[in-house]
């Protein structure tokens, strides 16, 4: 324990804690003497996590879209630890891969209402719990008192666009906005509000489209293009959470910390950044079909 400052006795939240980036987060806060619940559709998955953790910890069955859980899940934590100090904010879905034109309205609301109301209701309901409860004393002689903390799960989509993904990609965008405004009215109460933005971290978030390009399947190999040649693990977000819900980051609020192998920085159209290293023509055609080659042929360009 130790690794970080200021975590030590506190009491955490993480939603979607049953797998992937919520059970690393919840495994890395526990290791740090934080008690901690775990929060998941999935009772089993999360009550399996909550008994595997170093120390004290509770765990409910909660859809973060749904008012009264995600008051029946702060109403647990209290319950068991008296008071909530800091929050993972990390559930949320991907949705299909389906093409624009195909998609549903349905499916455009499923992925909003998780990923985006989800993470409305728990900053709402993190802030009232703050509100409500006495003041954190300070985590050490040179640290600030605080209200809390709240880190948000946003994504590498939350950044930069892509053709598929589109509903996650657009909820992913709308969690900045969320992230943003709390972080202004957070700041003069004490609380502040990051987010992290994961690149490609092969979980179960993916497991949907299994062997579909962009999916699960070939996430390792996409990953071997970022500047780190590589994917990122749970654990590797999860330290970063870690560190963003401490002491140690006292001074940041409202930013977005990108924990994506340095994929984000690259740019495309360098060398180093793979240009000309792929077939946009074998490409298009997957993606769009004939169409595009009439949508996009230059004049005097032989059509194939």
């Amino acid at each position: 324990m130790g690794g970080v400052r200021g975590l030590d006795g506190r009491v955490a939240v993480v939603t979607g804690g049953g797998g992937g980036i919520g059970a690393a987060t919840a495994r890395r806060l526990s290791a740090e003497g934080v008690r901690v619940v775990v929060v998941d559709t999935d009772e089993q998955r999360a009550r399996e996590v909550a008994q595997s953790l170093a120390g004290p910890s509770a765990w409910v069955p909660a859809d973060v879209a749904v008012e009264a859980d995600v008051a029946r899940y702060l109403d647990v934590a209290v319950s068991h630890f008296g008071r909530v100090d800091l929050h993972h904010l990390n559930a949320g879905i991907a949705g299909s891969l389906t093409a624009l034109p195909d998609l549903t309205a349905e499916e455009f609301d499923r992925v909003m209402a998780v990923n985006v109301r989800g993470v409305f209701l728990g900053i709402r309901a993190a802030f009232r719990q703050f509100a409500a409860q006495p003041q954190a004393p300070a985590a050490g002689p040179d640290a600030a008192a605080d209200r809390g903390a709240i880190v948000i799960t946003a994504s590498i989509g939350s950044l930069r666009g892509s053709a598929d993904l589109l509903p996650y990609q657009t909820s992913k965008h709308a969690v900045l906005g969320l992230l943003h405004g709390a972080a202004v009215y957070g700041g003069p109460l004490g609380i502040r509000v990051n987010a992290v933005a994961p690149g490609i971290v092969p979980t179960d978030l993916f497991a949907a489209t299994p062997e579909a390009p962009g999916g699960k399947a070939d996430m390792t190999r996409r990953a071997s293009t970022t500047p780190l040649r590589r994917a990122g693990t749970a654990d590797d977000i999860a330290a970063v959470v870690a560190f963003l819900l401490s002491a140690d980051a006292a001074y940041l609020t409202g930013e977005v910390v990108s924990a994506d192998g340095g994929a984000s920085i690259v740019s495309s159209v360098r060398p180093s950044g793979g240009a000309g290293a792929w077939d946009t023509d074998a490409h298009d055609r997957a993606l769009y079909g004939p169409a595009v080659r009439r949508a996009t042929a230059r004049p005097g360009r032989a059509q194939r």
